[in-house]
């Protein structure tokens, strides 16, 4: 037997108590960033989503899209206007949307995860009422906030040994077709699903202090209070909401960690160290016992 060989047996034997622990547990997973644009990456995390699936976890996917939407809008020559930073979206720019997130990203995630042996099936929030949605600021036009989410098709699925891979594209009361933030969407999906862990991999490692360093453990207080000292600033904001507003809506913890490292999920579900940055409440009963 080789030294590689060992360590392999050894890492798997040490992995069993939380395969044990997450066997049966629901996982969502917002994936974005740089991973989606890289075959290799995106190689390795369908083959983690099946790992994940072959033990007994039942992972959802829901995923953004941004830099190909960006591609499509520039080369259809569709100029778009921006309020506060954020980009207006109009009735042409939504139908560009829809387009990019149901069509190509999603369908390219579900083929990369069937790929690897896994059995993945691409929806909308639009399919079977998933994401209802309302105007999220009148000034952004059919950009939506979610305001129900029927997650009956999601069980359905899952019963069926399927994992969902979920674009953000919602549908509002008269018919409407809205773009949801990709984080937005996948909170609003965990907290339907009342979901043990959320996922939001993203390209940097994780919430930081002052000084930089990875906080690997935070409360929902600590949060708010490194908010309204600046400590959490930035584009880091938003997803600290999202995993507040989860914790709120009943997932069980939320962690933000960095998509870019590989086996980021194996690493973060199955190792006594975790990764990234854990948010949870204080009196629920730790999970990973390295973390401080």
């Amino acid at each position: 037997m080789t030294r590689d060989s060992i360590a392999t047996a050894r890492t798997l034997s040490e992995a069993l108590p939380y395969l044990q622990r997450y066997s049966g547990a629901t996982v969502v997973i917002k994936f974005g960033g740089h991973a989606m644009g890289d075959d290799d990456a995106m190689r390795m995390f369908a083959r983690d989503v099946v790992l994940m699936s072959q033990v007994g976890v039942r992972p959802v996917i829901v995923h953004g899209g941004g830099p190909m939407i960006n591609d499509l809008l520039k080369r259809l020559e569709i100029e778009s206007e921006f309020v506060g930073g954020k980009r207006v979206t109009d009735e042409a720019t939504v139908e560009v949307v829809e387009m990019v997130l149901s069509g190509r990203v999603n369908k390219r995630i579900a083929q990369a995860i069937n790929d690897e042996g896994g059995r993945a099936v691409g929806l909308s929030g639009k399919d079977a009422k998933l994401i209802v949605c309302e105007p999220a600021d009148e000034a952004l036009g059919l950009v939506g906030n979610p305001t129900q989410v029927s997650p009956d098709v999601l069980h359905t699925l899952h019963n069926a040994g399927i994992i969902p891979v979920v674009a953000p594209i919602g549908a509002g009361p008269n018919g409407e077709t809205y773009n949801i933030n990709g984080d937005t969407a996948a909170g609003a999906v965990a907290a339907a699903l009342k979901a043990d862990r959320l996922l939001l991999l993203t390209d940097v490692a994780g919430v930081k202090d002052r000084d930089g360093n990875v906080v690997t453990r935070l409360t929902p207080g600590e949060v708010e209070r490194m908010t309204e000292d600046g400590v959490i600033a930035g584009g880091m904001i938003p997803k600290t909401e999202t995993a507040l507003a989860a914790i709120r809506g009943g997932v069980r913890a939320v962690v933000i960690l960095d998509g870019r490292a590989p086996n980021a999920c194996l690493l973060e579900l199955f190792t006594d160290h975790g990764a990234g940055s854990l948010i949870r409440e204080d009196h629920l009963a730790p999970v990973h016992p390295g973390r401080p």
